[in-house]
């Protein structure tokens, strides 16, 4: 309609479109609006808050504000007029009838006094009467005596208006407490039912002083007694939460409100107990389970809960029901309420979070402060709660008791709970927060100190070789923390709700540590074997202190391998047992609790320690061999130099010598394979990570029984499993090396770059041979004497040689005539090593720092030289068996004997070269040692993501040790060779 007539206006004027257009816009821009603030305090005397305008109005004439401050009453005299439904007109009452009636429509004649309020007075136990039974108002209003007396047993109500029946509890002829009879609480006692010298102090252990709550002054004494003489069942109820504020502690004081409670808990021991429970008498609350010495095993781990947990199937069942029975601090009872969104759990979370707490096996773990200003606000009485687990049933819906273990609970001023299980002293009713019982001068002063349950724990454990997912009834320990009141706006307490899960450990641990005793032993046969093969090898017959450490740190390697299978075993049995759904249609494992996982990152620092002593130790031998290059190349031609003058004064003419590049050339590629590995470090990081992080590998790890790889940013995360942590790295880790390794050698030695045999490939075309002395009297030899006799040849000559070689036009590269085999593990005499020790004394006697270019040292330098040469010599001759007396057989090793890493025979009077296809001088290499390296690196990756809880820093770190290990390696490696080779360092590049 209105915009008809908007659009008819428009019309018969002709009012541009334009200008209301404007008139739009500018309202548009004035809707912008503001209004004074006030609030009910602050309007006056003479003034009321309208809650419709938000604002003080006036009252009228004869009028003043109401008790609420949110409407206008009549003053006192004046009685009220109805005009209309939004306001009042007072007038006054006439002076024959001076007061006003209590609805105030209406003045009457009072038979007494008249109170402030303008108001007829009666005395104590009379009532007022205004009206007559019909309702109309009377001229004189009358004050009628109830009868307290048999058989009337009246007293006014709490208006004032009429009588009713006393308080049940008064004695059955007066509604008059007579002495000697004792007012309590609203109630009359007889005398002696119940010493009235109560204990109404709340002991506050942890701050080590006690408080007289108000609360328990006013209603300890009156509980009691109506307890013990009338078993009113609120006053019992509200003893026991008394008892329950007190910790449920017991003292030398059978006055204070624990002691009351057993008091009247021993009277009650001739009538029948409830639902058949002994501990839970007729008309009381059930506080304790008893104080029998072993009872709380008994009652933990004796008969199961009947019902079964399971993961999966048609009967999977992973939630776990709570009820509690909750109870207000006055005793009385106020609803059936299931445990979860937030009753127990004080943490501020989504109700996501807060029900994972009870799906089973699940660890839950949630910790928050919270103001003492907020705990304040919202708990200004405690709740109190008994907890049952709901074991459903469509039929028979039975409920389950939930022990509870308060820590804080104190037994003649022992701590019994903080002690081991058979002095456990267990209970039933519980609370969250207590801001009522530290108030010490009244009910409505502030507290001297707030009593919060700072950890509620819920433990399941599950029976012992169970195969139908069952547990013993679940344990709720609670532990309190008292908080002095200082600054409730600053001081904050810290709380944490957590459930958790258990099974007995026992086996397993008797399993892992039988395993670790027999592998253990036979770790320790190994270690003597090598150490007698080591003995052999140094040719030294005596048992001294070195034959003692080097058999310690034998076995330290192999005790580590010991620790590290039985460690990644475990680990790796738990995560398929536990977090593979088909392993478990029913429960039958749980994961061991943190407490529990301590000894098995004690194992798993063991095995790193002790395989670093070994990574050190074969570190330190490898940088510290002995090598040579024998270098059988020889003058081709009569070309010949003059080198000096001789004594008659006729130049002296020495052939032209040998070039020396050949040895640089084999001394750069023996440095440079020292660290080449069967794995690529970095790949192998970049693809655990990618595992672990990328794909949600480390999500097997969490400390619930869901193999899921992704979670949701809304769901509970749990804790990690230290076991499940190491077992998936550990064996992501090594599946990773070891897919590596088996690509390394089956292809891309074959098909891409082998440096190993290329090595050996290079020293037969250089014209050189290796021997490499790992021990005094054994090592290697790599035979790299070139079949064409000469390598110091152009690049043509070369060419021809290689093609002859490859159109078998030449003879065969080994070292016994018509044979390819070119490596050789060496077993040498006494006196080959011997006589070998005597030219290395010449040649160390003479070394020191070189300089091309120093006439100085130019004496020192030929020494040196001459020292090579004579090596050299001396090599190639027992090659080429021109010492009869160090004579040397060749022959192949038996496989008991490469296996035991020990040569049965000893080289008494001949060295003996073996066979040795398997290149097994890499031993002396990173290359040979990857199992070695790969298990330090796993246990290095390991036991820094158990320290710091990170995959990423633990690969970082890994990374940054590789490269560390290798920089000493090269460095060491160089070092040594510079040393025993006499390469120059400035030719190793």
């Amino acid at each position: 309609m209105a915009t008809r007539t908007l659009r008819s206006v428009v019309n018969r004027h002709k009012v541009p479109p334009i200008v209301f257009l404007l008139i739009y816009i500018d309202l548009l821009n004035c809707q912008q609006y503001a209004i004074p603030f006030k609030a009910p305090s602050d309007c006056s005397a003479e003034e009321s808050f309208d809650i419709s305008s938000l604002s003080c109005v006036r009252c009228g004439s004869n009028q003043r504000r109401s008790s609420t401050g949110l409407s206008c009453i009549c003053k006192t005299g004046y009685q009220t007029l109805t005009t209309d439904k939004a306001s009042i007109t007072c007038q006054q009452c006439p002076a024959d009838r001076p007061a006003v009636i209590k609805d105030g429509f209406g003045c009457i004649r009072c038979p007494g006094s008249i109170n402030d309020e303008g108001q007829c007075q009666c005395p104590a136990g009379n009532i007022l009467v205004e009206r007559d039974v019909n309702g109309n108002l009377l001229n004189t209003a009358s004050c009628e005596l109830c009868n307290g007396n048999s058989p009337g047993l009246s007293v006014p109500n709490p208006s004032g208006d009429r009588c009713e029946r006393c308080q049940a509890f008064f004695m059955n002829t007066s509604c008059v407490c007579n002495p000697p009879n004792v007012l309590a609480g609203g109630l009359c006692f007889p005398p002696g039912s119940l010493s009235t010298n109560v204990n109404p102090i709340v002991n506050y252990a942890q701050l080590k002083f006690s408080v007289q709550s108000a609360w328990f002054f006013k209603n300890l004494y009156s509980s009691s007694a109506a307890c013990l003489v009338f078993s009113n069942l609120t006053a019992c109820q509200a003893l026991g939460n008394m008892c329950a504020m007190n910790m449920h502690s017991f003292s030398g004081v059978s006055t204070d409100a624990c002691g009351l409670f057993n008091t009247i808990f021993r009277t009650r021991a001739a009538l029948s107990s409830t639902q058949d429970i002994s501990y839970w008498r007729v008309n009381l609350p059930w506080l304790y389970y008893g104080d029998e010495p072993g009872l709380a095993s008994r009652v933990l781990q004796t008969d199961p809960v009947p019902i079964g947990f399971s993961f999966r199937g048609r009967n999977k069942n992973t939630d776990i029901k709570l009820l509690a029975a909750v109870y207000n601090v006055r005793g009385e009872f106020l609803r059936w309420e299931q445990v979860g969104g937030g009753n127990l759990q004080l943490c501020p979370e989504t109700s996501t979070k807060q029900a994972a707490a009870f799906s089973f096996g699940t660890a839950y773990q949630e910790s928050c402060d919270l103001s003492v200003a907020e705990l304040l606000g919202t708990h200004p009485e405690p709740l109190f709660y008994d907890v049952f687990m709901d074991l459903s049933g469509s039929e028979n819906r039975q409920l389950l008791p939930l022990p509870t273990l308060v820590y804080n609970q104190q037994y003649n001023g022992r701590f019994i709970n903080q002690e081991s299980m058979k002095n456990w002293y267990l209970s039933r009713r519980m609370f969250v927060v207590d801001t009522l019982s530290g108030r010490e001068k009244s009910l409505s002063s502030q507290p001297k100190v707030i009593r919060v349950a700072s950890s509620i724990k819920i433990s399941f454990q599950l029976v012992p070789r169970t195969q139908e997912g069952q547990i013993f009834p679940p344990l709720m320990t609670v532990t309190y923390t008292d908080v002095a009141i200082t600054d409730i706006n600053t001081q904050t307490v810290t709380t944490t709700f957590a459930v958790e899960y258990e099974m007995d450990q026992n086996e397993a641990r008797i399993k892992t540590d039988t395993a670790l005793g027999v592998m253990g032993g036979l770790a320790v046969l190994y270690s003597l074997l090598k150490t007698v093969s080591w003995k052999r090898r140094i040719a030294s017959p005596l048992i001294d202190v070195k034959t003692m450490l080097k058999f310690l740190l034998f076995y330290a390697g192999d005790l580590a391998n010991v620790f590290f299978a039985v460690t990644v075993g475990t680990g790796l049995y738990w995560l398929i047992f536990y977090k593979t759904l088909k392993a478990q249609q029913f429960v039958s494992v749980l994961l061991p609790l943190p407490a529990q996982e301590e000894q098995f990152v004690t194992y798993i620092g063991c095995a790193f320690a002790l395989k670093a002593v070994q990574f050190l130790h074969k570190l330190i031998l490898q940088v510290s061999i002995d090598v040579f290059f024998i270098d059988w190349e020889r003058p081709r031609s009569k070309t010949s130099r003059t080198v000096q003058v001789s004594a008659a004064g006729e130049p002296k003419r020495d052939p032209s010598p040998v070039s020396i590049w050949r040895t640089y050339f084999v001394a750069n590629e023996w440095n440079e394979i020292q660290t080449i590995r069967k794995i690529s470090p970095t790949f192998q990081i970049m693809a655990v990570l990618f595992f672990l992080e990328v794909l949600g590998f480390s999500n097997l790890a969490l400390r619930d029984p869901w193999p899921t790889l992704q979670r949701s940013s809304q769901a509970y995360t749990p804790s990690y499993s230290l076991m499940l942590r190491y077992g998936l790295a550990a064996t992501l880790w090594l599946c990773i090396g070891l897919l590596q390794v088996i690509f390394f050698t089956v292809f891309h030695e074959h098909f891409v770059e082998d440096k190993i045999r290329q090595f050996v490939d290079l020293c037969s075309i250089s014209n050189m041979s290796v021997l490499l002395l790992s021990h005094r009297c054994f090592g290697y030899y790599i035979h790299g004497r070139s079949v064409h006799g000469h390598a110091d040849t152009n690049m043509e000559e070369m060419n021809n040689n290689l093609n002859r070689e490859s159109e078998s036009l030449c003879g065969q590269r080994g070292l016994l005539p018509n044979t390819e085999i070119q490596t050789f593990q060496v077993s040498l005499t006494n006196r080959l090593r011997s006589h070998y020790d005597r030219i290395r004394e010449q040649i160390d006697r003479s070394h020191g720092p070189s300089r091309m270019i120093d006439g100085c040292s130019a004496n020192q330098f030929e020494q040196r030289a001459r020292g090579y040469q004579t090596m050299n010599y001396f090599l190639g001759s027992i090659i080429d068996h021109a010492h009869p007396d160090m004579d040397y057989i060749v022959k192949d090793k038996l496989m008991f004997e490469r296996v035991i890493g020990m040569e049965f025979l000893e080289p008494s009077e001949k060295s003996i070269f073996y066979n040795d296809e398997a290149h097994s001088f890499s031993d002396v290499l990173f290359y040979g040692n990857e199992a070695t390296l790969l298990i330090f690196d796993t246990l290095f990756f390991c036991v820094v993501d158990l320290g710091s809880q990170s995959f990423v820093l633990a690969a970082v770190l890994t990374s940054v040790q590789q490269m560390i290990f290798r920089l000493i390696r090269n460095t060491l490696g160089r070092k040594n060779l510079v040393s025993k080779t006499l390469v120059d360092k400035r030719f190793l590049i």
